[in-house]
């Protein structure tokens, strides 16, 4: 990257479970203008800005954004599936580094349903639909819902290949009910322990229960990027900044492989996350921090191995030594993250920018990870494409 771009301002709203919530316009509304204030920069400074949602009519990211102002930018709407906010933030660091901006906005919001994630147009083939042909080719046909079939058969494929057991993955969901506690913005603050998980209604026999699933959730988030030139200049924090970022999409490995931890986006984190790691010069040992993708539990135990956290097939120690919480070897998902702080789509990946950040600044309170200076960032969505974001102090 040939120009520093700084994080200058973060904001968000609490989540909350669909019909608890306001209206989207409302909500992303609100996370924008937090951002701006944190920013400490009016509306008309920004030069572009960029919307992410994933249910939601074409323009929705206007209608939210004309509540704030209407200066003619351009505003780009993003849909990149789970991965949709790190893909706005992903294209507005890309605006300022090719010089086209100097300040830019991005921010996510979405409006969901209860229920499981499902296909809105029936009458066209699915994006997902080589996904669901891979599942029916390594675990049969079956009526579990798309997404508990993709990382629930991730989940399971480890267990097969390095022996770990459920309650692994009961671990990780008791971790984030502790760390989220400590969340005012989370939806879930009820804290759970592993054999309160394992006894949890039963969704898959053998492989998950209903508390190793993130839940449907409304919000909204946002931030706003700089070059370090305009911050100065202005007068504005430049203290939390951009080391590299890479956005990666499907290889090969998820259809050839035959490894359904590929099929969930095991390669897609992998690749992003060494790329990241060689434009910074910084490795996973370096990391202090890390907010990423557990949408299941499952895919945090499969993230840790992508991400190089800990060696392939080492998960289950990692989980059982403590090393993924407060006390070990790295704090991951210090929010709480999307199985107690809540998976409203568009908003995830500002979500994870902005808790970065604050822990980066030392603002993060009761959730506050000692001496942070190097953060990490993974956000995947199936379909595919995964952006990993690496943050420094």
């Amino acid at each position: 990257m040939t120009r520093k771009i700084v994080v200058a301002g973060v904001g968000m709203i609490p989540f909350m479970k669909p019909g608890a919530a306001e209206a989207y316009p409302v909500m992303g509304a609100k996370a924008v203008r937090l951002a701006l204030a944190d920013a400490q920069v009016g509306y008309e400074s920004i030069q572009q800005a960029y919307a992410s949602y994933i249910y939601g009519d074409s323009t929705s990211g206007q209608r939210a954004l004309y509540d704030v102002g209407m200066t003619g930018i351009p505003v780009v709407n993003v849909n990149n599936n789970c991965s949709s906010g790190s893909t706005a933030l992903y294209l507005a660091r890309q605006a300022i580094a090719s010089g086209e901006a100097d300040i830019v906005l991005a921010f996510g919001f979405e409006q969901m349903n209860p229920g499981a994630l499902g296909v809105n147009f029936h009458d066209r083939p699915s994006p997902l639909e080589l996904f669901d042909q891979q599942c029916d080719t390594l675990m049969g046909q079956s009526d579990v819902p798309m997404a508990l079939r993709l990382f629930g058969g991730g989940g399971m494929e480890h267990m097969k290949r390095f022996g770990t057991p459920l309650s692994t993955f009961a671990k990780i969901r008791a971790k984030a009910s502790r760390h989220a506690a400590n969340n005012p913005m989370a939806v879930f603050k009820k804290v759970v322990t592993a054999e309160e998980v394992m006894a949890d209604q039963v969704v898959w026999p053998g492989v998950m229960t209903r508390l190793m699933a993130c839940p449907p959730t409304c919000g909204a988030a946002a931030a706003v990027l700089c070059s370090e030139e305009y911050a100065r200049k202005h007068g504005l924090d430049t203290r939390v900044w951009i080391a590299a970022q890479s956005l990666a999409t499907d290889g090969p490995e998820s259809f050839q492989s035959g490894d359904m931890r590929y099929v969930c986006g095991y390669g897609m984190s992998r690749a992003a996350a060494n790329k990241v790691y060689e434009a910074a010069g910084i490795g996973p040992e370096d990391l202090d921090v890390v907010e990423l993708h557990d949408c299941f539990a499952h895919n945090e135990l499969l993230t840790y191995e992508a991400l190089g956290l800990c060696p392939e097939g080492g998960a289950q120690k990692f989980v059982d030594d403590g090393d993924n919480t407060y006390g070990g070897r790295y704090i991951v998902n210090p929010s709480g993250g999307l199985l107690s702080k809540g998976h409203p789509i568009g908003a995830t990946g500002l979500a994870q920018c902005t808790e970065l950040v604050q822990q980066l600044r030392g603002h993060a309170q009761q959730r506050q990870v000692e001496g942070a200076r190097i953060a990490l960032q993974h956000n995947v969505g199936i379909g595919g494409a995964c952006v990993v974001t690496m943050y420094r102090n």
